[in-house]
């Protein structure tokens, strides 16, 4: 993420990342709702449970949390939980999971940037964090760096996050197009 916003703040005549993460994000739109998860650890309550009646008070409550920690920051996420907690909660962690990252070189980084070039010359390649879940988790405990890419050219006013996961998740024809273009140069050169 720190290569990606550099380059934003070059591009867009940002004095100081550090002091301007949220608005080089928005720079990108409706994709800023997805990087901005990417910028600081979340938590957002999924799942509240109480009671057994509608009338009754009840004695305990749950909630479940699905809380994303950034590579470095699982620490940090902790502490900031117990923080906000009374001294009266009390926490359990159900699933713990690394938060990844690679450095965005090598071969198969160079064979991405060289495909998305030959398709579209004025693009910039930039690398970013992946808010959701990823198979890259169960690779790495092999030893093995993964990357994602999805060479999607979107028209700038289409909220492609927002479809995600929903019941009209799609892209456009066009962009479906571009990424066969971009993957079939791809795999030539990987």
């Amino acid at each position: 993420m720190g290569a990606l916003l550099d380059e934003v703040a070059s591009l867009t005549g940002a004095d100081n990342v550090d002091d301007n993460v949220d608005a080089l994000i928005e720079h990108f739109g409706p994709a800023a709702r997805m990087l901005a998860a990417v910028v600081r650890n979340t938590a957002n309550p999924t799942m509240l449970d109480s009671g057994y009646k509608h009338n009754v008070i009840p004695g305990e409550a749950t909630a479940n949390i699905d809380g994303r920690f950034l590579p470095g920051y699982e620490d940090e996420f902790f502490a900031t939980l117990r923080s906000l907690l009374p001294d009266n909660v009390s926490y359990e962690v159900l699933l713990r999971d690394k938060a990844l990252e690679t450095p965005f070189e090598g071969a198969l980084v160079e064979a991405m940037k060289a495909s998305l070039l030959a398709q579209d010359s004025e693009a910039t390649v930039l690398p970013f964090l992946m808010s959701g879940g990823t198979d890259a988790k169960a690779w790495s405990k092999l030893g093995i760096r993964c990357f994602g890419f999805s060479p999607l050219r979107l028209p700038p006013d289409l909220d492609f996050t927002g479809l995600f996961h929903g019941v009209d998740e799609r892209v456009p024809v066009d962009a479906l197009e571009f990424s066969a273009r971009v993957f079939d140069d791809f795999l030539d050169r990987a």
